[in-house]
């Protein structure tokens, strides 16, 4: 396997800045550094701009007329909220803000780590590091990575249910209270059904979107990270089948990061009909009745995320040429 960073891009031009990450495809320790740093950056942000907020905001004023992005998602949570969608107590969104600093500079940390001192390759560093290891043309290898990746988005799924079901509860618009969700709903023909358009036995056209509860929230979730764990362990253990690598084939790093685009882009298509109508996800009180802009801003990066599908698949076609 080549080891250069020797690369070019676009009609052969080789501006760093053009050419990002695309330098470290084959150096799988330098990859996973700029990747760990670009995870300390999104906890950067939503680090900072939790506190910028917290420091914001206004008592007695709806969150939906402050011009807040991140404090609904916390209320949402049931953080610092009272009867009727009240907010009463904002020290735990400066804790959480500060919570997220301190983890940014941890995974800052630890990307400067892999990208200076750590091996560039990570089958030369031994140990469980080395399991890592990656070769574009091993699908057990991308399979084992893949499946670590899907057992952390089990957990984190899992993470909201505790959350609701035994630390403090979560915020229920239909009660206008923060109350534990004790009887999570578990019944597939209703979980699943949402995923055809059932709500209860009867059509409706905002499938999933169309939820009206926190049990069926809250029990999806445990269905999504089971599913999650129990997927990340077969991917773990069993290398993709030859047929399914001929519909996802994976030749090169374009193609991983198209798949990754494109799952991204159906998260934000899926997002949309959420944003706009649903009232026990997102909460009137504190995201307001009038959210088109927040669902065009969904629909905006949707489309620029499947753009970029659309590119990298066909990056990648021209290198397998």
């Amino acid at each position: 396997m080549a080891v250069s960073t020797d690369k070019t891009f676009a009609s052969g031009t080789n501006s760093p800045w053009l050419i990002g990450n695309a330098r470290l495809t084959d150096l799988s320790g330098q990859l996973l550094g700029a990747h760990i740093a670009h995870a300390g950056l999104i906890m950067f942000w939503a680090g900072s701009i939790t506190i910028i907020e917290t420091l914001r905001f206004v008592p007695g004023v709806p969150m939906s007329e402050q011009a807040v992005t991140l404090l609904p998602h916390l209320a949402t949570l049931g953080w610092g909220v009272g009867t009727n969608g009240q907010i009463v107590d904002t020290y735990p969104y400066f804790v959480i803000g500060m919570l997220h600093l301190i983890a940014s500079a941890v995974l800052g940390a630890g990307g400067l780590f892999h990208v200076f001192r750590s091996p560039a390759v990570l089958k030369n560093s031994g140990g469980i590091a080395a399991k890592f290891h990656y070769e574009w043309n091993e699908p057990k290898k991308l399979g084992f990575i893949l499946g670590n990746h899907l057992i952390i988005l089990g957990l984190g799924a899992f993470l909201l249910v505790l959350k609701a079901m035994f630390f403090g509860g979560i915020y229920d618009a239909n009660v206008g209270e923060v109350r534990l969700i004790d009887n999570p709903t578990l019944e597939p023909s209703i979980i699943f059904g949402y995923l055809v358009g059932l709500k209860h036995g009867s059509w409706n056209l905002l499938g999933i979107a169309s939820v009206d509860n926190l049990e069926d929230v809250i029990g999806g979730h445990i269905w999504v990270g089971l599913i999650l764990i129990l997927g990340g362990i077969w991917h773990i253990l069993v290398s993709p089948f030859t047929w399914i690598r001929k519909i996802f084939p994976i030749e090169n790093g374009e193609e991983i990061l198209s798949y990754s685009l494109l799952g991204l882009a159906l998260m934000a298509f899926i997002s949309i009909p959420f944003v706009s109508y649903n009232q026990i996800v997102y909460p009137s009180e504190f995201y307001g009745y009038d959210r088109l802009a927040n669902a065009n801003i969904q629909l905006l990066l949707g489309i620029l995320a499947f753009c970029g599908y659309v590119w990298h698949s066909w990056r990648s076609r021209q290198m397998n040429l």
